[in-house]
């Protein structure tokens, strides 16, 4: 599977960004996300797509006892073993797709920006609940279906470089959307609400929140912040295996 996460240019910008320098807080849908963490004391966490490896030491931190962070990039794999470390904490390179969920393992799965990369998204949804215990959680956060809808994932801007409207196009025809992204063209994989979210309830799962993610008042002075008012970028999902 082709993995940009190990492109040199484009991880090196991926680098650049605030998230990636300063981790959870830079992350504007923080806020939001962290709220919907089921309590991981003395439990075992799942992290799919882990990048740094930031929820990962968040779950370290609330006391989970096993956590493993899964990730195709090597790069992405390196530099989590560098900066988000604990005793609790394994990494691994290993695709999403390529794991082998065994059953009933993790007491919660998290997965933060990385599920808009995967075609068969419900083949995901059966894996995950397979390796769910009774009572675990699915926590995820992916790009919204309105933005992986967007004509390019750009704003049309006037001459003079300002936004004036998100176009959408073809939204309900899911599959392949290539953009530019930090200078390189990334390819990520267009499904819509419907498909992500009876996806899960149609594989057994209880949806527990559903939250289109936007970011803190307190962020809204950094540029090009307030655009992110005008569209939705990420949807964040908390669902429940039953007892």
């Amino acid at each position: 599977m082709h993995n940009e996460y190990d492109n040199e240019t484009f991880f090196n910008e991926y680098a650049k960004m605030s998230r990636s320098r300063d981790g959870l807080a830079a992350a504007g849908e923080w806020h939001q996300l962290k709220p919907l963490f089921p309590s991981v004391q003395g439990k075992s966490v799942l992290d799919l797509g882990c990048g740094y490896g930031w929820h990962c030491k968040f779950a370290a931190e609330q006391g989970a006892t096993h956590v493993l962070g899964l990730d195709l990039s090597k790069k992405m794999i390196a530099e989590a073993m560098k900066r988000n470390t604990a005793e609790a904490i394994t990494y691994r390179v290993c695709g999403i797709e390529a794991y082998d969920y065994p059953k009933d393992t993790w007491d919660c799965v998290v997965s933060n920006l990385a599920l808009h990369y995967i075609a068969d998204l419900e083949n995901i949804f059966q894996k995950v609940y397979q390796t769910l215990k009774p009572g675990g959680v699915f926590l995820f956060n992916i790009e919204h279906p309105v933005f992986t809808a967007g004509a390019g994932q750009e704003f049309i801007c006037s001459e003079d470089g300002k936004p004036l409207y998100w176009p959408i196009d073809r939204y309900f025809i899911p599959g392949e959307r290539s953009t530019r992204f930090l200078g390189c063209e990334v390819v990520k994989q267009h499904h819509t609400l419907t498909q992500i979210l009876m996806g899960l309830l149609s594989n057994g799962f209880v949806l527990n929140a559903v939250i289109e993610a936007k970011p803190p008042e307190e962020m809204m002075h950094l540029p090009g912040m307030k655009d992110e008012l005008r569209r939705p970028m990420m949807l964040l999902v908390r669902a429940g295996k039953s007892v």
